[in-house]
Formats: structure tokens, sequence, C-alpha cells
């Protein structure tokens, strides 16, 4: 039995509050976001008001270093899907500046066409044990950058369309921190894209859409990707600001 939403993928962040935002900054007044790699006095990046969730049950950490994550690695056998280049930004808030976050590890995994996630096991797709498409991490650069080319992921019973993520970062003190979530569709786009061959094959009941899920209202509609179409697929990118 698939797992529900209170058992997959239950909310465990919030979105910070403007009185909350401006403690942060020291009471400086809320302003426009300042683009990784750069600093500006009193700006709090958009990117900094983003909620955490659930990493739900199918993470594993595969320790895959690549940006192309389509294939199967012990077969190089391609997961059919909509093309998507998706890039992170992530950005480091100290006071009341921000600047692109070297060094932090990004992970990424989601389901295929079809629904199935790799290197697990589930009712509703079998054994998937020993596989690792579509999962893979990247360390950002020095704007704090991570791009990684992937598809446009499929759906299962019980949730909507979405990406898990979760980004490592070393403190100081030598302890890794981590910030996991989740990334969301644009229904409309989904509904196109699954009318193509690779997701039409997908049974069961119709598929949940943002706003009857549950993790979705978590996220306050602040994790919801805005594709771009290119020649090949799409292209998104996603900025978001890591305050320790």
């Amino acid at each position: 039995m698939r797992f529900s939403n209170s058992d997959d993928d239950r909310p465990i962040g919030r979105i910070l509050t403007r009185r909350e935002v401006l403690a942060l900054l020291g009471g400086s007044a809320l302003v426009a976001a300042c683009a990784p790699g750069t600093s500006a006095v009193a700006v709090l990046p958009s990117c900094v008001v983003r909620p955490a969730l659930a990493e739900g049950p199918y993470f594993v950490d595969e320790k895959l270093d690549r940006s192309d994550i389509r294939a199967d690695p012990s077969t190089n056998t391609m997961k059919p899907g909509a093309p998507l280049a998706l890039t992170f930004f992530v950005s480091k808030v100290s006071g009341t500046s921000c600047a692109g976050l070297a060094n932090a590890m990004v992970d990424v995994w989601h389901c295929d066409a079809q629904g199935a996630y790799s290197d697990a096991t589930d009712p509703t797709f079998g054994s998937t044990k020993g596989t690792k498409f579509l999962r893979g991490y990247q360390t950002t650069n020095a704007s704090g950058a991570a791009k990684f080319t992937t598809i446009w992921p499929g759906w299962y019973a019980g949730r909507a369309v979405h990406i898990h993520f979760k980004i490592r970062t070393a403190a100081t003190n030598g302890r890794v921190s981590d910030f996991t979530s989740q990334l969301f569709f644009n229904e409309a786009m989904s509904d196109e894209i699954f009318a193509q061959a690779a997701y039409s094959q997908q049974g069961g009941p119709g598929r949940l859409r943002n706003e009857t899920d549950g993790i979705f209202q978590g996220s306050g509609g602040k994790l919801t990707l805005a594709p771009t179409r290119t020649a090949d697929g799409y292209s998104a990118t996603f900025d978001i600001g890591l305050t320790a």
C-alpha cells in the first residue's frame, strides 16, 4: 500500500512571518531578493522564505556525484520523459547579507514517468532495489549553483507531482547540517506533459493535484517551480537561502 500523505511526506517546516524575517535582519526593511554571488545590505533573499518538508520514505544516500541523473548507472538505460534542466542557486544569509554558498551538497531524487522510485520497494511498483535512476548530487560552485539534467517527474496515488531535494553543508564546528524539502509543478504544464507517451500508461486512480495535496499546502506556494520551454524540453531555476 502506498504511503499516505501523513506517512509519506509530513511537513516539518513553516514559512517565516514578516516579523520573524525582520527580526532575522535586525529590523531592516524587506526588499527585493539578491542574486547568488552578490551581497546587499538590508536585503532578504526571496530564497530564504522556503519551508522544509519531510524527506519521505524513498531517500537513499547513494553518493552519486553526477549532473545527469536520468540513467541507471549499472545499465546506462535512460529513463524516458520530458527533459528538465534544473538549477539550484544556494545562498547563505549572514546578518543582513546574502552570498552564493559554495561547496554545498545538493541531492535530488524523484519518481520516473510511471511513478516508480529507484532502489526502493513498494506494493504499487514492486522492487527496484539495486537501481539508481533519477538520483544524484552536485556540489555548488563558487556562485552557489548546482545543475541537474533530469525529466519531468511522473505521479503516483496520494501525492501531487514533486521532486525531493536535500542540501547538506558543513558547519564551522565540523558537523553537517541539512535542509530537506520538495519542489512542485504548475498543474497546467503537467497536464500537457502527461499526455506524452512516456507518461500516458500510468494506471490507477487520477493523480492528486496541488490544491488537494496536504504536503503542497504545507509549502505555502513557496516551492513551486516556474519552468520555461526550451528547444528540447524545459528549464527551471530555484533560489534558496540557508541561515545556518
